[in-house]
């Protein structure tokens, strides 16, 4: 093994000032994309689609479950991926245990939620032998063909208002490695962090920390 160096502690200190600062290039980066995709335009979704979930049929509407936002992941666990019926992709179910707590996304407003041709049956049973949580609707029309995860998977971004939807944002590929974070999804979506640091467009709304 090529190892590197082994150094004082004063030039410890002083290589790790070196990329700090590169670091918070990247962060600063990082924080003008989010901006720039809070100022993506707006796709209106005309279709009416429809999800089988645990307690029946439901709406694109009813996936936001009450709240302005909604973060689709679609997920291929359905027959012939991977070890099915009794596993999905590997790098979906990798993404899956790294989501975080959901009730910090839905107190900005946002809802994850996960999708799949799989039936309810085996979505319940893989969720309960992993230990998983998030909603996770069925899907029973072209929804994924429509929204660029016909054959892979994908994140996408919508924006309730009132019963209209818009598409605001999508990633797949290796986009999708940066997703599980409670930042990392809202960073895709219209409304971002909802904090006061934020570059946003006049008028977004700010989130009200109850702590």
């Amino acid at each position: 093994m090529n190892t590197p160096p082994t150094v004082s502690p004063e030039e410890w200190e002083a290589a790790r000032a070196d990329l700090l600062v590169k670091e918070k290039q990247l962060t600063r980066a990082r924080d003008a994309l989010a901006a720039e995709r809070r100022r993506m335009p707006w796709l209106a979704v005309e279709k009416d689609y429809a999800f089988e979930g645990p307690h029946g049929r439901a709406s694109l509407v009813d996936l936001f479950d009450g709240r302005r936002q909604l973060v689709v992941y679609r997920f291929f666990f359905e027959p012939g991926v991977a070890n099915w019926p009794e596993s999905g992709c590997p790098g979906c179910s990798f993404l899956a245990d790294q989501v975080a707590h959901l009730a910090h996304l839905n107190a900005r407003d946002t809802t994850l939620v996960f999708v799949s041709r799989a039936p309810q049956a085996d979505i319940e049973r893989y969720k309960a032998r992993m230990g998983w949580d998030m909603p996770w609707y069925t899907l029973t029309d072209g929804f994924d063909a429509d929204f660029g995860v016909g054959e892979w998977h994908g994140t996408n971004a919508f924006l309730r208002d009132g019963d209209k939807v818009f598409r605001t944002y999508f990633v797949d590929s290796r986009g999708d490695e940066a997703m599980g974070s409670t930042w990392s999804y809202l960073d895709i979506t219209a409304l971002g962090r909802q904090e006061e640091w934020e570059d946003s467009p006049e008028g977004y709304d700010e989130y009200e920390n109850a702590a």
